[in-house]
C-alpha cells in the first residue's frame, strides 16, 4: 500500500510511504534538483519526522526527473517558506552520516557538488550505470569544502584530491571503484535493485539497526583507544534487547527469528 505524505508546506520535496519504506524525492526538476535552503530545510524536516515514525524502516532518496541532483542552487538564497531556518547544507550532511535507520540514495542521474554530498552521507548508495558523479565546483571558482569531510571518509586521499581539484565528472562505474557508491547496476533495474535492497533491510530487526548505526557513528569520531571500549559497551546494550535473544534462541532452534524490534 503507498501512502502519499506530501505537506503543502513542502516545494522542494515530495514524500511518500510504501509499506516500510519512505521515499524523499528531490523535486525542483527546472533546476535539475539543485539544493538551497528551502530544500535543505525540508529535507531535515522530513528526516526528523521519519526517525520516530516507527512505521519507517528504511529512507530512500532520490531525484525527480532524469537528475538526482546538480548540486547548489546558486540562485536567490532567501527563499521561503516554513522550513528554512531548521538547518543548512552541514546539517544535512551529519543528519544523513549520523541517521537511526538506514538511508538510500537512489541515483537515478547526475550527482554534482551537494548532490554528490548527500549520496556519499548516505548509508547506501545505489546508481544507474548512466549517472555521473563528481565535484565540478572548481570549474565556477568554488570549492567543495563541506562535501569533503564525508568524502575524506570514504575515498582514498589521493583519489579525492584528483576528483576535487581537476573538477572531474565520474562514471558509475569509476565512482563505485572510488567507493562513492556501493553497487551500480542498469538503469532499468535501479528500482528492483533499491527495493530489493529495502526489503531485506525491513526484514532485520529495527532496534539491532538502531543501535548498530548509532555505535558506527559514535565510534567514527573517535581514537582506536577510546573506540573499542565504548564498542564493548554498545555490544552489551545490544545483548540485553529481546531481539538479541530471540535472533540467538532462533539460532540454536533453527527457525526464522520472530523480531519485536525491542
Amino acid at each position: 500500500m503507498t501512502t502519499e505524505l506530501s505537506s503543502p508546506s513542502y516545494q522542494r520535496l515530495h514524500v511518500e510511504r510504501t509499506g516500510p519504506r519512505l521515499t524523499l524525492t528531490l523535486h525542483y526538476p527546472e533546476r535539475r534538483n539543485a539544493i538551497g535552503p528551502q530544500m535543505i530545510g525540508e529535507l531535515l524536516h522530513a528526516l526528523d519526522a521519519a526517525w520516530v515514525d516507527a512505521a519507517v524502516r528504511v529512507v530512500v532518496l532520490t531525484g525527480a526527473g532524469k537528475a538526482f541532483s546538480a548540486g547548489g542552487d546558486f540562485g536567490p538564497m532567501s527563499e521561503g517558506g516554513g522550513f528554512v531556518r531548521q538547518g543548512d547544507y552541514a546539517d544535512l550532511l551529519l543528519a544523513l552520516w549520523r541517521a537511526p535507520k538506514p538511508v538510500i540514495a537512489r541515483v537515478n542521474g547526475h550527482a554534482m557538488g551537494g548532490g554528490l554530498g548527500l549520496v556519499a552521507a548516505s548509508t547506501f548508495a545505489v546508481a544507474a550505470d548512466s549517472a555521473l558523479l563528481g565535484t565540478p565546483e572548481v570549474d565556477v571558482g568554488l570549492f567543495p569544502m563541506m562535501i569533503m569531510a564525508v568524502l575524506s571518509r570514504l575515498m582514498t586521499r589521493r583519489r579525492m584530491v584528483e576528483m576535487m581539484l581537476l573538477g572531474q565528472k565520474l562514471t558509475a562505474a569509476e565512482a563505485k571503484d572510488a567507493g562513492l557508491v556501493g553497487r551500480v547496476v542498469p538503469a532499468g533495474e535501479l528500482d528492483a535493485a533499491v527495493q530489493a535492497l529495502v526489503e531485506a533491510l525491513a526484514a532485520k530487526s529495527a532496534s539491532t539497526l538502531r543501535l548498530g548505526l548509532r555505535a558506527l557513528a559514535d565510534h567514527e569520531e573517535l581514537e582506536l583507544a577510546d573506540a573499542l571500549p565504548m564498542l564493548r559497551e554498545r555490544l552489551s546494550e545490544c545483548l540485553s534487547t529481546d531481539d538479541a535473544r530471540e535472533g540467538l534462541a532462533a539460532f540454536l532452534e533453527k527457525r526464522a527469528p520472530r523480531w519485536t524490534d525491542r
